[in-house]
């Protein structure tokens, strides 16, 4: 019984850890990027615009898979931490470099990503996401190393 009480106290305290710094990659992403994606999100709700539906979309999706490439590097964190500050430490590394990489995205494509999903390029939003779910499969299997 004393195993599981200690476990459960662990994964509280993991879980307590995770969740914050699950939204403090979101914040970076949020204040990072020159568009807004909340509001291009929240502007393409009840609306006939079409292009703001389509920026909503674009949006949607760049923003999803921002958070589901950290989450997976989180994961991996977690799997692989020796401690709390370390999953802190790996956490912070891969949020630095899923912004990295985004930029990087938009320096090499021959697209401005911060132009295109504003004005509602569906698929740069999903183009978008896939490298930011690649890149969180990537830095996860680097934590492992």
């Amino acid at each position: 019984m004393e195993l599981e009480i200690n476990g459960f106290i662990n994964f509280l305290l993991y879980l307590g850890v995770t969740l914050p710094l699950l939204g403090f990659g979101l914040l970076v992403f949020a204040f990072t990027t020159p568009y807004k994606e909340f509001k291009l999100i929240a502007d393409g709700a009840n609306t006939d615009d079409q292009q703001k539906v389509n920026a909503a979309k674009a949006a949607a999706h760049d923003l999803g898979g921002k958070i589901i490439g950290l989450a997976i590097v989180l994961a991996s964190a977690i799997y692989h931490s020796v401690s709390l500050v370390d999953l802190v430490i790996w956490g912070l590394i891969g949020t630095v470099f899923q912004v990295i990489v985004f930029y990087l995205f938009e320096l090499f494509t021959p697209f401005k990503v911060v132009a295109e999903i504003p004005k509602g390029n569906v698929a740069v939003g999903v183009f978008a996401s896939r490298l930011s779910i690649a890149t969180g499969l990537l830095m996860a299997a680097l934590i492992s190393y």
